[in-house]
């Protein structure tokens, strides 16, 4: 089968198509025939710069080819998506079964990378934050596609949202017309009032300044992005707070399947929709890393298995 692979650090240029054995399922796992793989930005960065090469993970959808011993709750022929950890980019992939989710009949692979993974952060972000209805929130990486989820979701809890974006100029219509009340620049001088609630996949130098847009009492939420410094004495000031949760540890499974099954029935109303910013060869997946680092996605990247 056709792998995507890489043995040594940098950019997209170091990825290299190979071929490799299909994999056996182990315990508690699923092979799964892609047909949908999400490119995601800790992904993207680990092959730039992680403490060493790693296997290539990221979000797949398809169809379950084998299972391992033990697992229950899925059966061969089912199409389910989840985060897998070794090797996403590839023709068949494992997928432990309590990160597999099944993909109603009425989806596809490509709205399923779109909608389950990066709704769930977004979902457990505003959890996180205890979002409520009336006040604002400062959302960073908005345009990206777990942002793009977040901003919808806030605004389904009544929230009004400040998008904060690289290159707004480029990004404003596609936030506005998902709910944004105002689009503001990193670069910007002045981001407007103070908010509640910030949830920011950014960090580094930024998280600072998320901490200081922040109102008396008001949450930060910090999730994906770079590490990055949080001054206590600003906290104390404003009598805020800052929490941290990590993506790739899902809240109990009642919880995970509850916010699953609410993403996908919003979806079907017509209240949550997906961006898809490109559909790339699984065999051009460092094009697909390109347009991440570059930050110009609108929504997922997503590399597609023919």
């Amino acid at each position: 089968m056709r792998r995507v692979n890489h043995v040594v650090h940098g950019g997209p240029e170091v990825l290299f198509v190979e071929n490799a054995p299909v994999p056996e399922p182990g315990p508690g796992q699923l092979l799964v025939a892609c047909e949908a793989i999400g490119v995601t930005l800790p992904t993207v960065r680990r092959v730039r710069e992680g403490p060493e090469p790693a296997p290539l993970a990221g979000e797949i959808a398809g169809t379950v080819h084998a299972l391992g011993a033990g697992v229950r709750g899925i059966r061969p022929g089912q199409r389910v998506t989840g985060l897998c950890f070794e090797h996403a980019y590839a023709e068949l992939a494992l997928l432990a079964e309590p990160l597999a989710s099944p993909i109603p009949d009425h989806a596809d692979a490509i709205t399923a990378i779109a909608l389950v993974r990066s709704g769930l952060i977004a979902r457990q972000a505003c959890a996180t934050g205890m979002l409520g209805h009336g006040e604002t929130v400062l959302i960073t990486a908005a345009a990206g596609a777990v942002g793009t989820m977040a901003v919808q979701i806030a605004r389904g809890c009544g929230a009004r949202v400040v998008a904060a974006v690289s290159n707004a100029a480029d990004k404003r219509a596609h936030l506005t017309n998902l709910g944004a009340e105002r689009v503001v620049d990193y670069a910007d001088h002045d981001w407007g009032d103070p908010v509640e609630v910030v949830l920011d996949a950014v960090g580094g130098d930024l998280l600072s300044r998320t901490v200081r847009a922040l109102g008396p009492g008001g949450r930060l939420v910090t999730f994906a992005g770079q590490p990055g410094p949080i001054s206590s004495r600003e906290l104390v000031l404003r009598g805020a707070s800052a929490t941290g949760f990590r993506m790739g540890a899902p809240p109990k499974p009642s919880l995970h399947a509850y916010w699953r099954d609410e993403l996908w029935d919003q979806h079907r109303q017509g209240r949550l929709r997906t961006r898809v910013h490109d559909q790339i060869p699984l065999t051009e997946a460092a094009r697909a890393h390109e347009t991440l680092e570059s930050r110009t996605n609108l929504g997922k990247v997503v590399l597609t298995v023919d």
